[in-house]
């Protein structure tokens, strides 16, 4: 049954008076509690019939640097959960990097950072979280110093959230993390075509013998079946290397591959156009050809806008482009994302490479939210 109150002056939008619990500007509560104490001084933010259950407070009721940080200020709820299209997920994970750590804190950061997106993208005119329902999933547990066993860990962690129809969006954590959720996409999913955004194709067998790093996933997701090479494109590849073999290891294992200097002369349409004819069409994708996942590694932007990552490359792309390659995608239907390498301790004092990290998240989550509306 609807119900509607007053409390202390304010006028409250029409609640439903379930058990469904509803986020406030500053507070979770259950609808229950609709004429409660808590919502003294707060403004409902009520959800009508044809609005998904989980969506961000009103910012002009409180400011967004009120309350717990969350993504883009969502409610915080365990995944699975009846009523979630999509999840924001951290891998507060690090200890497979080679040269500079600090990506452990990089989903705090992005959430922090989160605190000034809105629902609109005008971009693409869609109203992100009118489209779906999302929540902030919190964190998967982790074990530093062990990339084997957080890879076990991500996988159990994400098969459920995937089986129960949930689309994570994966904020990293360095990007050896990506394993894990390949393993968990290729187990619900099937084999998975990748769409990579990185300064490295992260294809090398090992490092300092090291067999998981963040170097490696994809070799080892090659290897494990997780997958489909001959439908992947991975993008931006620069800076020096060991040597010219290098530059062959990714092609040998059957990925397309676009060097930096290729994707800077790209336009927006014209990457659009590589990655469907490699993956497929849309239509198709939903039809018959498999599962698509992207992975964006903040290193593709160049260090002058992401200082704070682990091993940055000078010549790189700026965000207007990078956010541009994105939408050429609109209208691919994901199974996954995620968004890694961001290294606070790196960052600048203004956070710009964690404000670009959650520019390209809620990109993604536009992504998503295009392909269902």
């Amino acid at each position: 049954m609807a119900t509607g109150c007053t409390v202390a002056g304010v006028q409250a939008s029409r609640a439903v008076a379930t058990t469904h619990t509803t986020t406030l500007a500053a507070n979770t509560f259950h609808s229950s509690d609709t004429c409660s104490h808590r919502l003294i001084g707060i403004r409902y933010i009520g959800m009508s019939a044809d609005q998904p259950r989980f969506q961000p407070p009103d910012a002009s009721v409180a400011p967004r640097y009120t309350g717990i940080r969350t993504f883009a200020r969502l409610p915080q709820f365990p995944v699975p959960h009846d009523g979630v299209d999509a999840a924001v997920i951290g891998v507060p994970f690090d200890t497979a990097t080679s040269f500079r750590p600090g990506a452990r804190f990089g989903p705090e950061a992005i959430r922090s950072a989160s605190a000034l997106l809105r629902p609109y993208n005008p971009a693409l005119d869609v109203d992100v979280f009118a489209t779906l329902a999302t929540v902030d999933g919190g964190d998967i547990a982790i074990t530093p110093g062990n990339a084997l066993r957080t890879t076990e860990q991500i996988d159990a962690a994400l098969q459920p959230v995937l089986r129960a129809g949930i689309v994570p969006l994966v904020l990293g954590g360095d990007h050896s993390i990506v394993l894990g959720e390949l393993r968990a996409q290729k187990a619900v999913h099937g084999p998975v075509a990748l769409v990579l955004l990185d300064a490295h194709a992260d294809t090398w067998d090992q490092y300092y013998g090291e067999r998981y790093f963040h170097g490696t996933p994809f070799r080892r997701a090659v290897e494990e079946g997780l997958v489909d090479p001959s439908r992947s494109l991975l993008a931006g590849m620069r800076g020096p290397l060991y040597g010219p073999g290098d530059l062959d290891e990714p092609l040998e294992l059957g990925f397309e591959v676009i060097t930096g200097s290729e994707l800077a002369a790209l336009s927006p349409g014209e990457y659009g156009e590589r990655v469907r004819s490699r993956i497929g069409s849309d239509d198709l994708i939903r039809r018959e050809a498999g599962p698509v996942f992207l992975s964006f590694d903040i290193d593709v932007l160049d260090p002058a806008w992401a200082p704070g990552t682990g091993t940055p490359e000078v010549a790189g792309l700026e965000p207007r482009k990078a956010l541009a390659f994105l939408r050429a995608l609109a209208g691919i239907p994901f199974t996954g994302f995620d968004v890694v390498e961001v290294s606070p301790p790196y960052d600048s004092a203004g956070q710009v490479t964690a404000l670009h990290g959650a520019a390209v998240a809620y990109e993604l989550l536009t992504l998503l939210a295009v392909s269902r509306r």
